[in-house]
């Protein structure tokens, strides 16, 4: 049994349907890429996981329905989210942040600074003090807290500078080495999905139309689907 399960997911905003037919399966310790080009419905579906909108068709965590559920039990069953445009408690110091959350496990105050040494440095700073960057990396260590057994990345290292991504995908590949937790990663960048990804899935309209061996995912399939 894979630990996340999406079959045939569909998805509204208002009377607009977003998702149509997302199908994703994600087992422990495996790294997914979720790829696809803007509009495609990515983020929607990862509101969907989170229980942030309603939805229909499959969607089971650990073979557990998640439809009757609020996102803070989604939470609670170990499900970790780094949203799209950071969201950090900017009026919070960093260590405010990182412990708003936290859930007892291996990823604590310590081991989150270890991973990013800039979040340690900077614990009695408030969020809205901090660089893009090192908001980036106190949203990825704020979902870390609540130690997750599903990672969610959505645009981890979108807009960062060139520095800052290679920061952020560091400690991307460093947590699939050694943490053994699974991760759900969004982004537009190939290079970099392709060295840490062992499988991804492409939507398309609010459909999944590719998924297999990130090996398997041809420049051909790449610039239909998520090429510009």
């Amino acid at each position: 049994m894979s630990l996340l399960d999406l079959e045939c997911l569909a998805a509204t905003y208002g009377y607009s349907q977003v998702l149509f037919d997302v199908n994703l399966s994600l087992e422990a310790g495996e790294v997914l890429a979720l790829m696809g080009r803007n509009g495609t419905g990515k983020t929607t579906t990862t509101r969907a996981i989170c229980r942030m909108m309603a939805s229909d068709g499959r969607l089971e965590f650990a073979g557990k329905s998640l439809h009757s559920l609020p996102s803070h039990a989604v939470a609670r069953l170990g499900i970790g989210l780094c949203p799209e445009g950071r969201r950090c408690f900017e009026d919070l110091t960093v260590r405010e942040n990182l412990i708003a959350a936290a859930q007892p496990g291996e990823w604590t105050l310590d081991t989150v600074g270890n991973l990013f040494p800039r979040l340690a440095e900077r614990e009695s700073q408030r969020a809205a003090s901090l660089s893009g960057g090192e908001q980036q990396m106190l949203a990825i260590g704020r979902a870390l807290t609540t130690n997750p057994r599903l990672l969610i990345l959505d645009e981890a290292a979108e807009g960062l500078a060139p520095i800052i991504r290679q920061e952020i995908w560091a400690a991307i590949a460093g947590l699939k080495q050694e943490s053994g937790m699974a991760i759900l990663v969004i982004d537009k960048s190939l290079k970099e999905l392709s060295a840490i990804s062992d499988r991804a899935v492409i939507l398309e309209r609010g459909k999944t139309v590719w998924q297999g061996a990130m090996s398997d995912l041809t420049p051909e399939i790449s610039n239909k689907y998520v090429g510009i």
